[in-house]
């Protein structure tokens, strides 16, 4: 497949419109890496037939990883995965009073043989990332990116330890 692809390689839905304040990180964060990309919104309880034809239609559209942010029951991940083959990861959002804990527990508690992999509570960023990780693995173009991205973060780290990097030895107050 050529890295100049006219198709998204990468699904980002989401349960409602609410949910956008934190899934437009992972579009956000897909499109610096330039990795092509759609965004919908599906919910798993009030839109079942559209959730249906959307995982059943994923790898007939070339779709090769699904970011599926939900909050509340985050039901939404979870099914997906279940009507397909295609690796989905699972944003849990921050919704309710249980300020996500409950979306949290909901995606992580998949049952033996429907894997969602999951990021932290409204980290859509951290699901971008891995999903660019996951297309990374055949197009180099991309793997160049998040290989410099990578040399970034630790530079980062490195001058921030080199500007506050101290040495004290007590007989210093003296």
């Amino acid at each position: 497949m050529s890295e100049n692809t006219r198709r998204p390689l990468v699904s980002i839905v989401m349960g409602s419109a609410s949910d956008l304040r934190v899934m437009q990180a992972a579009a956000d964060t897909l499109r610096a890496f330039e990795v092509p990309h759609e965004l919908d919104i599906v919910s798993a309880h009030r839109t079942p037939d559209k959730l249906h034809a959307y995982a059943g239609g994923l790898i007939e559209r070339g779709i090769e990883v699904v970011i599926a942010g939900a909050g509340g029951a985050a039901h939404l991940p979870g099914m997906i995965a279940a009507k397909t083959v295609i690796p989905v990861i699972g944003v849990p959002v921050a919704a309710t009073k249980l300020d996500g804990m409950d979306a949290l527990l909901s995606i992580v508690q998949m049952p033996a043989g429907v894997p969602v992999a999951t990021v932290a509570i409204d980290n859509a960023e951290n699901a971008a990332l891995l999903a660019t990780q996951i297309v990374a693995t055949h197009l180099p173009a991309v793997r160049a990116r998040l290989l410099e991205h990578k040399r970034t973060l630790a530079d980062r780290v490195l001058t921030t330890a080199a500007e506050t990097a101290t040495v004290y030895f007590p007989d210093q107050d003296r």
